[in-house]
């Protein structure tokens, strides 16, 4: 593919490769060091005059770290007089701080959209924002890709029972994500309330719909420490369901999340791979991934040739 150039931050250079392989390129040359006090020095070593630059950097593991390298990355891009900076950003950082939930809270989700901007980020593509409103803090165009398609399909060819299954919602957030996957499969649903007393700690749980003697798949945008996704599953088992299925797209998995799942009644915890899930699937024998790395390939490709990505919304592309 000519005049394109694939850029691979240190975050996930695994996807970036896929990404790459799909689109049979190889990926372009760049350097992310840090210097001795902790600044991130960025080389980007071959010319970008006039082309078409994608940077995939994910939101995960050390994300400040990531996101400044991001920016850092865009600006030498740009400041290069590249044609146009996309960046590839699998999971957008400090997109559950969307809105003022209490008083003096930031909104840092519009902040980090000001920075890419700012940056010099001419197109964003990411997967499945927390709040897809998120779309609305950009002035430049953000596609959002869905792990929808792909997640159906893996209930298809991996769940025997999905016929008579229900797809759960571990909180109301998530109903609409959950509705949307239950009509697909033309199952039921059901959704968990949950109410919260502090930040990441869950204090109780009511099912709203019937799970009894069905397999349950619960449906998620992303899980961190876990707590919610294992009391949902805990839930479940006691109103009567006969097997907990969990697919989330992003797997964060901090703090205490593996623990939780190895003692947890899940039959298998299935994320994308958003995130490197290469350490934690050696800890944790539940946790199988989905490689979304084909629709970020096929977005980066019909952007490119600037055809419509609409059709990812609804398909995997093969």
């Amino acid at each position: 593919m000519p005049n394109i150039k694939v850029f691979s931050g240190s975050s996930h250079p695994d996807l970036a490769q896929k990404i790459c392989d799909r689109l049979g390129i190889n990926h372009a040359n760049v350097v992310a060091q840090k210097f001795a006090n902790g600044e991130t020095n960025v080389e980007i070593r071959e010319s970008v005059r006039g082309e078409d630059v994608y940077i995939v950097q994910s939101g995960c593991g050390e994300v400040n770290d990531n996101l400044m390298e991001l920016l850092i990355m865009i600006n030498a891009c740009k400041i290069a007089s590249a044609e146009r900076v996309t960046a590839v950003i699998p999971v957008y950082p400090y997109s559950r701080q969307d809105k003022k939930d209490k008083s003096r809270a930031p909104i840092s989700a519009k902040l980090v959209a000001n920075m890419l901007s700012v940056a010099g980020a001419d197109h964003i593509i990411t997967m499945d924002l927390h709040a897809s409103q998120i779309q609305g803090f950009f002035d430049i165009p953000v596609d959002n890709l869905y792990a929808e398609p792909a997640v159906v399909k893996w209930i298809k060819e991996n769940i025997p029972e999905w016929k008579t299954a229900i797809v759960v919602s571990p909180d109301a957030g998530g109903a609409k994500r959950v509705t949307s996957i239950a009509d697909r499969l033309n199952i039921d649903f059901a959704l968990i309330h949950k109410e919260r007393k502090i930040a990441n700690e869950v204090a109780s749980m009511v099912l709203v719909g019937d799970a009894k003697g069905k397999v349950a798949i619960l449906i998620d945008d992303m899980a961190d420490t876990c707590g919610t996704i294992v009391q949902a599953a805990q839930k479940l088992v006691e109103d009567g369901a006969t097997m907990i299925y969990a697919i989330l797209t992003h797997g964060i998995f901090s703090g205490e999340a593996i623990a939780r799942i190895n003692s947890s009644c899940f039959e298998a915890v299935v994320v994308t791979n958003t995130i490197p899930q290469d350490k934690n699937m050696m800890l944790c024998s539940k946790i199988q991934v989905i490689d979304v790395s084909m629709m970020f390939a096929e977005a980066v490709r019909r952007t490119h040739n600037g055809e419509s990505v609409s059709y990812l919304f609804e398909n995997v592309p093969y």
